[in-house]
């Protein structure tokens, strides 16, 4: 009996990672170790085991008792997913607390392997590189706000600074304060004077980290409206910024919108997040903040790749894995991926290195909705591709992918367009998107979604402006009114004139 789906890459070797931090714990099991990390099982508890540190010095012992009892359906259920490790790490709470070796030793007679107690330069390290594989060519300093801890570390491509720990975790400000917020605020400006580097921020940008931040995002997109519930590379709007913050110190919560669907024991700690990040924000002045959906976990998990590993791109590889396991042929999409280079180039349409990525990933993800009745082809790729957990692209960039397949399945014609994501996208990422979207509808119509026919097609330049797609005599019956068709109204997009000729060479 086959237990494994074909859903599944047969070359991953699933491992778990169970991450024991000062507010939360998590079980995550991974398909295996991948530039694009996929999830195969995903399981929080609230344990607030740093509840109480900052007073008594030891780890909360009923939090205690719960975990220790939580662990063995974690192991259990790393088991049960057949993940072939488990690692697991543990942060500020497990490391400072007085019976924090006591509780580790238990915990590892549970789990059966060595638990790795992180200091506070390892997790701002691991928190970095989260933030590292996550962003193309980040830019910026990193936050990670945990329950019991801050860590910072300044950022510049893949070079990292020694990070700095400070004491600002929601549970542990929460208590230092003594439930005053004025009090938090104060103290959250006196410790990250410690943080001098922040200055150096200035006009970058400020990678937010941590569940207590991005549960502040999802307010903010709600009272936004954001039209795209996707938490990785949210931007928060600046103009709106600092009178959400306020609103979120000054205990405003109950009227915002969704603020039902976040925890009580996470609601109680918004306003001390928002306290830190307001003064993080007047410290360093930055251009913008970002949301990352990757923190320590994946941080650690990036270090486990070897060089090579970690220099793949991983939106492309993400793509190229949907349409291993979704396309027709992957053969078929990296032709488009290289052969839509060709043709933009002739189409005199200069690239940057996102817009090539994008639109590389784009081709590769054309096809994954195939088996979807045909009414429905453009409209479920868009949704897929949309939600999907693609990391290394911005909103904007998300939105250009998925249009160029709803073009793709559906026209570019004004009703095709999806007024979601067409805003989101912007007027020249729409623009993009129709003309790579009827691209596509013509050449799909001599490949049949199967390789060996697009790397023959060429493009010759003639008066007038005048672009022919030029197509082997030997493919002379794969021609004819309908790629014609297509051709025009390609043309009509780019505004040349444009046509299909067959020849002897």
């Amino acid at each position: 009996m086959i237990s494994q789906s074909q859903g599944r890459l047969p070359d991953r070797r699933p491992l778990s990672i169970v991450d024991i931090g000062s507010n939360s714990i998590r079980l995550v099991i991974y398909e295996g170790i991948a530039r694009s990390p996929t999830i195969l099982f995903n399981e929080k508890m609230m344990a607030g085991l740093g509840r109480g540190i900052y007073s008594t010095g030891r780890l909360d012992p009923e939090a205690v008792d719960l975990a220790l009892e939580e662990f063995r359906r974690f192991r259990a259920l790393s088991e049960q997913a057949g993940a072939e490790s488990l690692h697991v790490i543990a942060t500020a709470a497990a490391r400072e607390a007085e019976n924090g070796p006591d509780f580790i030793r238990r915990a590892e007679e549970i789990f059966g392997v060595p638990i790795r107690v992180l200091s506070g330069r390892e997790e701002a390290n691991y928190a970095a590189l989260g933030i590292v594989s996550a962003f193309r060519d980040p830019d910026g300093i990193s936050g990670d706000l945990g329950g019991g801890s801050l860590e910072l570390v300044d950022i510049r491509g893949r070079n990292r600074a020694e990070g700095t720990t400070l004491p600002l975790g929601g549970l542990r400000l929460q208590e230092m304060a003594k439930g005053s917020i004025d009090s938090a605020v104060a103290i959250a400006r006196t410790e990250l004077k410690r943080a001098s580097f922040l200055e150096e921020g200035r006009g970058r940008t400020f990678y937010c980290v941590g569940g207590t931040w991005r549960n502040l995002a999802r307010l903010h997109m709600n009272m936004r409206g954001y039209p795209l519930e996707v938490m990785h590379h949210y931007e928060f709007d600046m103009s709106t910024f600092s009178s959400f913050l306020r609103q979120i110190i000054d205990g405003d919560l109950s009227r915002l919108k969704g603020i039902d669907r976040i925890s009580k024991s996470r609601r109680a700690l918004l306003p001390y997040g928002a306290a830190v990040l307001r003064e993080i924000y007047q410290a360093m002045t930055p251009e913008k903040v970002v949301v990352s959906a990757l923190g320590v976990r994946e941080g650690y998990l990036y270090s486990l790749l070897d060089e090579e590993g970690q220099r793949q791109d991983p939106l492309l590889s993400a793509a190229e894995e949907l349409a291993v396991l979704r396309a027709r042929s992957v053969t078929h999409s990296r032709e488009l991926a290289t052969w839509t280079g060709e043709a933009f180039e002739a189409f005199g349409i200069e690239e940057t290195i996102d817009e090539a990525r994008y639109r590389r990933a784009a081709c590769l993800l054309t096809d994954i909705g195939w088996r979807a009745h045909p009414d429905y082809r453009g409209t479920q790729s868009l949704n897929i591709i949309a939600h999907a957990a693609f990391i290394e692209v911005d909103h904007p960039g998300r939105a250009f992918i998925a249009l160029t397949s709803l073009f793709r399945h559906e026209g570019i014609y004004e009703d095709a367009v999806s007024p979601v994501m067409g805003t989101l996208a912007g007027p020249l990422y729409l623009q993009r998107a129709r003309i790579l979207g009827a691209l596509l509808r013509v050449v799909y119509l001599f490949s049949a979604a199967m390789p060996g026919v697009i790397p023959n097609l060429k493009w010759r330049k003639g008066e007038g402006g005048r672009l022919s797609l030029v197509v082997p005599r030997k493919y002379a019956d794969l021609t004819g009114d309908r790629p014609d068709r297509r051709m025009a109204l390609l043309g009509k997009v780019l505004r040349r004139p444009m046509d299909i000729v067959l020849s002897d060479d």
